[in-house]
């Protein structure tokens, strides 16, 4: 039987090659991603951020407040089938980070948070900011440690989500989405991702080596809130030096 979710996606040609789309849409993901040795685990990361594209691009993607949430809908209930046993969605991503193991609870909150693109208006504070973060980026950045490392905390990584998370919500910003608080400067945006990475650096003391590739992102985090977009050979010096020296 078809359903109003299946409609929203009828149109949409899912990409098969998740690594290509990923190194297109996510390039600071996917070049973190190259330095991950073993060709599994890369693909398993590789689909983790192939799922938070789908998620992320939602909210641009449609016209109305209610097809955002038919379509994350229909990716939260993706997950939510298989938790329940079934057969997963033939979709590549889906099949993807279901074949990967991911604690699929986790997913489903993922879509889940990603209600809260669906409306335009900033945040109101700095709480409901990094609690967004935290939702979002966070969950992206602590779930891939995890695929790299069962053993690697969790909040090992969470400064180091909010930095790259904070830079990227004002790369928003500057590309005409206002989602941070209306009275944020750019000085209060960097003191923010400053001080963040500066809290990173203390926990990331405690993440395995394998799982480092996972929280590398963050070290661009403060020159993203700079006044120009980084190269994608600057990009891939600061991540190598990052993931050679264990610091963001």
């Amino acid at each position: 039987m078809t359903t109003t979710l299946d409609i929203a996606h009828r149109n949409e040609a899912p990409d098969t090659d998740l690594d290509a789309q990923v190194r297109r849409v996510d390039p600071d993901r996917w070049l973190a991603s190259r330095f991950i040795a073993d060709p599994k685990a890369r693909a398993d990361v590789i689909a983790l951020y192939a799922f938070n594209y789908e998620l992320a691009r939602v909210a641009g993607g449609v016209s109305n407040a209610l097809m955002g949430e038919i379509r994350l809908t229909w990716w939260r209930e993706a997950m939510d089938e298989i938790v329940a046993g079934q057969v997963a969605r033939k979709h590549p991503t889906v099949e993807a980070v279901a074949a990967a193991g991911y604690p699929l609870k986790a997913l489903a909150e993922m879509a889940e948070a990603r209600m809260a693109d669906l409306d335009a208006a900033p945040f109101e504070n700095e709480a409901q900011v990094l609690a967004y973060i935290d939702a979002t980026a966070g969950a992206v950045m602590m779930l891939a440690a995890w695929r790299l490392d069962p053993k690697a905390d969790p909040h090992a990584v969470q400064s180091a989500a909010r930095a790259y998370g904070l830079a990227g919500l004002w790369r928003l910003k500057r590309a005409g989405v206002q989602r941070l608080p209306v009275d944020w400067t750019q000085a209060d945006v960097v003191r923010r991702v400053r001080a963040a990475r500066a809290k990173a650096r203390g926990e990331l003391k405690d993440l395995p080596v394998g799982a480092f590739p996972a929280a590398a992102p963050a070290a661009l985090a403060v020159a993203q809130t700079g006044a120009r977009e980084l190269g994608p050979f600057e990009t891939q010096a600061r991540l190598t030096w990052a993931v050679a020296t264990g610091r963001v």
